[in-house]
């Protein structure tokens, strides 16, 4: 693993086991089994969702942005923590918490089971001679 992903690896500790994995040319970050960072193109970014969004955003934090064959797109759903955050794992902690919740929303809705249509059954004639 490299210096970047061991420093980011180490500030997230404080939330809960840290597991990475190699990703789209760059690395995945887990905290107790969910998605809530990556590292692309040497750039840390936490998850954030339209409950965190502006937290990064009054931050001042750029979304995570990646090439295309037509340009440019934003992924408004990944963001630099500040910068001085990567400074320290106190720092760091309210923006992994932030991304964190993000993750946990995500899963939630996830896992959340859709409502079955509600099944049209036919009224039951009471049975001749018992009515």
């Amino acid at each position: 693993m490299d210096a970047l992903s061991e420093l980011c690896a180490e500030l997230l500790a404080p939330l809960g086991p840290v597991r990475t994995r190699p990703m789209f040319g760059g690395r995945g970050f887990y905290v107790d089994g969910l998605f809530m960072a990556l590292i692309a193109d040497g750039q840390f970014y936490l998850k954030a969702d339209a409950q965190t969004r502006a937290h990064f955003v009054d931050a001042g934090c750029p979304p995570f942005r990646y090439a295309t064959r037509d340009g440019e797109r934003v992924m408004h759903g990944y963001y630099r923590p500040p910068e001085e955050a990567l400074e320290s794992a106190p720092l760091m902690l309210p923006w992994a918490r932030l991304a964190m919740e993000a993750a946990l929303r995500a899963a939630n809705a996830k896992a959340a089971p859709r409502s079955a249509p509600a099944k049209k059954t036919a009224a039951r004639k009471p049975a001749p001679g018992r009515g």
